[in-house]
């Protein structure tokens, strides 16, 4: 189990330096206007892009060489209270990554990572369920209570952002 949660900080850790460090890196002025010049990020994200895929084949294999091991389970490592204080935590880190993701990435991963924290063993249906009650919580919020949530600053996570708001406003439309 150790191994295990070695592996997905050390994929999350590669992650936030992608996102945060490689993408946002400042390019010369000399550089972006040469087009035949190679970006100075390019060798960064082709690495790290590389080193979550390894990263990510090596949990698969963990959790399936462990799968019927009954000592395996997320929730049978922690106590109660570390579990609470794990949640905290959690929370605390969702208000940290709130501006940067976007409402729609950091709801959906609170709830899977609350689920996998209460000791969900179903990981598909807690996928899908994160899915949903994060659709239902952004139709509720933005929709009928008209709050602005937060799109993120992350290129990818906003666009997804603004079509999911798209795709919401063109279901109004057609329903009215």
């Amino acid at each position: 189990m150790f191994e295990l949660i070695c592996n997905i900080l050390l994929w999350l850790g590669l992650l936030y330096a992608y996102f945060f460090n490689v993408l946002e890196a400042p390019i010369p002025d000399r550089t972006a206007r040469n087009p035949y010049t190679l970006k100075p990020d390019v060798w960064p994200k082709a690495i790290i892009i590389l080193l979550l895929v390894c990263i990510a084949v090596n949990i698969i294999n963990i959790i399936r060489k462990n799968r019927n091991n009954p000592d395996f389970t997320f929730s049978s490592m922690f106590s109660i209270k570390v579990r609470m204080w794990l949640g905290i935590a959690l929370v605390v880190a969702a208000s940290f990554v709130l501006e940067p993701l976007g409402y729609m990435a950091t709801c959906f991963l609170v709830l899977f990572l609350y689920g996998l924290l209460l000791g969900q063993t179903h990981v598909v249906r807690l996928f899908i369920f994160a899915v949903i009650v994060t659709f239902l919580l952004y139709v509720v919020f933005s929709v009928l209570l008209s709050v602005n949530l937060p799109r993120g600053t992350i290129p990818e996570l906003r666009n997804f952002s603004l079509w999911v708001e798209g795709l919401v406003a063109s279901v109004k439309s057609a329903i009215m």
